[in-house]
């Protein structure tokens, strides 16, 4: 298959992604239309990390773009931990923000669960707060992480009904693994949690119809690791160096071996382009579920 030509296995998440904020926008211009009001989303950031300015300024782009007010706090990097909690409560009981995310990661003076359990619940657009983290256990409403949202939703928009399928979840994280596998198990599949220390992790994963890579190794999930027919989703970003493109260059790969992955997988997400769009998408829709939880609005259909 040459480069330009498509990859009818590759899960293109930016084409997922950009239709679902489309569908996000034309649900927020229809309340705005109903009620004159808009979902309000706040994001500070603390310090000058230059991944976090970039993500910060493509939330605030993705935001406007959605039609909703995107506001953007910038701390210095020696902010104390009670100036920046101090911050939160405020936006908490700011009724014109519907949504607070703090950018992490944070500096070292300031604790990262310590902002977590400061942001309220229904503004928790991250979903880790331990209450959400605890309603999703428990099967009730409750705002999710934005990857793991956004993973489940590529597969939904893939394989259809996930009902009975035997899905692999490699990573134990509370960003992404645990609440994936909670999220699988919402779809009716059995559910199969391993992780680096698993014994024959191999084997395990061949037994996956639906494998979830969130492990944080660059391309550990090898080729012959996938069952024939599987679908892949790889929620790893690592940064490897690529002599092949010049003296200090790097490019971003998976957990997953893509190419020798895709030979067995039926479908699979590229890294970048998979999961990564998504994850803004669902920040912007956990914004718009809130919004609508907040004013007693019934959610849109998403």
């Amino acid at each position: 298959m040459s480069a330009a030509e498509p990859n009818p296995k590759r899960i293109e998440g930016k084409v997922i992604g950009a239709a679902l904020r489309a569908r996000i926008g034309e649900a927020v211009a229809d309340l705005k239309d109903a009620h004159a009001k808009v979902p309000g989303l706040a994001v500070v950031q603390v310090g000058e990390d230059p991944a976090s300015q970039v993500y910060v300024r493509n939330k605030g782009i993705a935001t406007k773009e959605a039609g909703m007010v995107s506001l953007e706090f910038k701390m210095s990097g020696d902010t104390s931990q009670e100036v920046l909690l101090e911050k939160v409560r405020e936006l908490n009981a700011d009724p014109d923000v519907n949504a607070i995310l703090v950018q992490f990661p944070v500096p070292s003076q300031i604790s990262q669960q310590a902002v977590i359990d400061t942001i309220h619940p229904d503004k928790d657009v991250d979903g880790l707060n331990p209450l959400n983290a605890g309603r999703l256990v428990s099967g009730l409403e409750a705002l999710t992480p934005c990857t793991p949202l956004g993973s489940v939703i590529l597969a939904t928009e893939t394989l259809g009904d996930l009902t009975g399928k035997h899905a692999v979840v490699i990573g134990r994280s509370n960003l992404v693994g645990k609440p994936v596998a909670q999220l699988l198990l919402k779809q009716n599949c059995t559910v199969t949690m391993a992780h680096s220390r698993s014994q024959d992790l191999p084997a395990i994963c061949r037994s996956a119809d639906i494998l979830v890579a969130a492990v944080g190794i660059p391309e550990m999930v090898k080729g012959d690791w996938v069952k024939p027919g599987a679908c892949v989703i790889d929620v790893g970003i690592n940064r490897i160096d690529a002599p092949e493109r010049g003296e200090g260059k790097t490019r971003l790969v998976g957990d997953v071996a893509f190419a020798e992955a895709q030979e067995n997988a039926a479908h699979i997400t590229p890294v970048p382009g998979g999961v990564g769009p998504m994850t803004i998408a669902c920040l912007l829709k956990n914004t718009l579920t809130a919004f609508c939880r907040q004013n007693g609005f019934d959610e849109p259909k998403l």
